[in-house]
């Protein structure tokens, strides 16, 4: 019997928000040694275990504020990698922890600098292929870095180009230049000097659809996606003495999403193509036997985490889409999959909800891939339509040249049972979907871009879904941007908003991309504008949000973080400050140890607690009281504290505690 969503178990948000329990499983190139992300005194770090014995865990690093987001193995194993910035502001170091010693190195010990891994090798064991901008914030330099002595060997100093591309033996063979029309020129590399004349190039339409994709290990094949002369990317292998190519992979709804290669040969076993949901197509009988063995033994949709070098191990990840996800250890040669962990154990038994892939149509007759998940209990029949329509948050991407994807989504299960249908849109500009549909969002922010949400928001008011004068828009970074889009530019539409790090001011947005950018600015220009001409500054005057912001008259919420290198503090303040003299009531939340979003899992529960209570007094949905969720966390309340229920209250316990 289907349960009333007021009736069903209010899931703790902690438990969806904030740390899982483990994540990022990965075994060790030689197959001994698991490794994982978990809390360590409520801090993300790295843990390992034998793999003979993965119940003798020990965290082998230390992180005492920021969590540990992303690892990875050194290639012979002596090693954990990670990545870390300081408070968000991008500026990522690289680290190793020893696993004998437990002694942990930064090893690229620079200020204002921000490391890019270019290549790791399968037999060279020791070193690493890296770029630093330490010289040129603007610049990557390629280096060589000794794993075990930490010595940095410069191998090519860089004044001209946006990236570069490596073989196995460390040995940088392509740089990537964007050319005069925001395409990209593909430059050969001899002895570390770059050619003068490109030897590929890719007009601007194609410029975020084509890229090189890796050499195999012997270095005689270089794979390609690549959408040139077509409108998907599809999947090439390129033989590198020759120039021949051979397709390998097309589909003509959606471009090639990933690519799985042997661990030692860098041979291509499988791709994948996402359009609403993954199809995984392998191209080794092998890799194909393996995959169907999993698929008949796992429910929902799965992936591979991690490989050994001799292929035999394989950490397998399952997402059953109303459980949480768990992850496995696949040993090939037995045949065996063992459980390794669940990542948030907690939701066991919790009301999670499907969710229904859709396709809606555009005014203008464009095909919009969507995402909807229904609140627990309102869809008797389970068609994908409530019994009775519902109040909805239209959950918006950022990027915007990213993508939503089918799957859990801890954003869609929240707010799901707090009441909500909750839908997600890939709109035009979308990536994944060919190079037309990514197109067709050029110089169309908060035009047609826009005009796609409403055709999405129309449509679920017309099926019966949502109810009209109950609609939120919420989205971080372009999903912030159009959440002001949504209540300046149609106002009348939605019901309040929820904007998260999202830029009010697209010319003051351009003028303070990151340095590290500047090499691919002219595809911002070309895709958004171009603030040297006069066309240009004014289509990003009438798309940006600030200058409408006296159109404003539904509820908002703003959070920002202060150390944001991507949408500059300046972007919330200007409009806060309008919306201020205008006497419009707006709620901004500063946090002051953050970035491009909420790494500290203490600030994510703390946002989401106080946008639940938001989204509770707008549209009458459930929410778990802020209680103390501000008390660990950073949050600083700038303006309209009395807007959200329980805020106030909640800011002077935390102040008193």
């Amino acid at each position: 019997m289907a349960r009333h969503p007021d009736t069903a178990p209010l899931i703790p948000r902690a438990a969806l928000m904030g740390n899982p329990v483990r994540a990022q499983g990965k075994v060790s190139p030689d197959g001994r040694w698991l490794s994982w992300l978990a809390p360590l005194d409520s801090v993300l770090n790295v843990w390992i275990a034998p793999r003979s014995d993965p119940g003798a865990a020990r965290a082998i690093t230390r992180a005492e504020r920021r969590p540990i987001r992303q690892h990875f193995w050194a290639p012979d194993s002596s090693a954990v990698m990670y990545i870390q910035d300081k408070d968000g502001d991008e500026n990522f170091l690289l680290y190793r922890a020893c696993l004998t010693s437990g002694a942990q190195t930064c090893l690229t010990p620079f200020e204002n600098t921000r490391v890019e891994l270019i290549a790791i090798s399968a037999t060279i064991r020791d070193k690493l292929l890296i770029g630093l901008n330490n010289r040129d914030p603007q610049w990557h330099d390629a280096y060589l870095l000794d794993l075990a002595s930490g010595t940095l060997t410069l191998v090519l100093e860089n004044n001209a180009y946006a990236g570069f591309e490596a073989d196995d033996t460390l040995t940088l063979r392509m740089a990537m230049r964007q050319n005069a029309e925001g395409g990209t020129d593909y430059f050969r590399i001899e002895d570390n000097v770059v050619a003068a004349e490109p030897c590929e190039t890719t007009a601007m339409e194609d410029s975020l659809t084509t890229a090189p994709v890796g050499y195999t290990t012997d270095g005689g094949t270089l794979y390609w996606i690549d959408s040139r002369g077509r409108d998907t990317a599809a999947l090439f292998a390129q033989d590198t003495t020759t120039g021949a190519r051979t397709l390998i992979g097309a589909d003509e709804r959606a471009d090639i999403s990933q690519t799985l290669r042997h661990p030692l040969t860098g041979v291509i076993e499988a791709y994948a193509v996402t359009y609403l949901t993954t199809c995984w197509h392998a191209t080794d009988p092998a890799m194909a036997a393996a995959l169907a063995w999993l698929g008949e033994r796992l429910e929902g949709d799965f992936g591979i985490n991690s490989r050994t070098d001799d292929d035999s191990v394989w950490i397998v990840w399952n997402d059953p889409l109303t459980r949480p996800l768990l992850t496995y250890i696949f040993d090939r040669t037995a045949m065996t999959l063992t459980p390794f962990y669940t990542t948030r154990p907690d939701l066991e038994g919790a009301p999670l909800q499907p969710m229904h892939p859709v396709e809606i149509a555009s005014r203008d007759g464009l095909t919009l891939p969507c995402y909807l998940t229904l609140p627990p209990g309102s869809d008797g029949d389970r068609d994908g339509v409530p019994d009775q329509p519902v109040p909805m948050v239209l959950l918006v991407h950022g990027g915007p040249w990213a993508r939503d994807t089918y799957g859990f989504n801890a954003a869609h299960q929240l707010l799901a049972n707090r009441g909500y249908g909750v839908l997600s849109v890939n709109f035009r500009g979308s990536t994944g979907f060919g190079k037309a549909f990514l197109n067709a969002g050029n110089r169309q922010w908060g035009l047609k871009m826009h005009d796609d949400l409403i055709d999405a928001v129309d449509w679920a008011v017309a099926q019966g879904i949502a109810l009209p004068d109950k609609i939120a828009i919420m989205g971080g970074s372009y999903g912030g941007y159009a959440t002001l889009a949504g209540l300046a530019f149609t106002p009348e539409v939605f019901a309040c908003g929820v904007d998260i790090v999202g830029p009010s001011n697209l010319e003051t947005l351009l003028a303070t991309i990151p340095p590290y950018w500047a090499p691919l600015v002219k595809v911002f220009h070309e895709r958004m504008g171009d603030p040297a001409t006069e066309e240009g500054r004014a289509l990003l005057r009438a798309a940006s949000p600030l200058y409408k912001a006296d159109r404003i008259t539904r509820p908002l919420l703003i959070a920002q973080g202060a150390n944001d290198p991507r949408v500059k503090q300046a972007e919330s303040d200007q409009i806060v400050a309008a919306m201020r003299a205008a006497g419009i009531p707006v709620t901004y939340v500063l946090f002051p140890d953050e970035g491009h979003g909420f790494a500290r899992p203490e600030n994510n529960i703390a946002f989401f607690a106080i946008a639940e209570n938001f989204l509770a007094e707008c549209l009458g949905g459930r929410a778990e009281p802020i209680g103390d969720a501000l008390r660990p966390a950073s949050a600083q309340v700038i303006e309209g504290a009395g807007h959200v229920k329980g805020l106030a209250a909640a800011l002077a316990q935390a102040s008193a505690g």
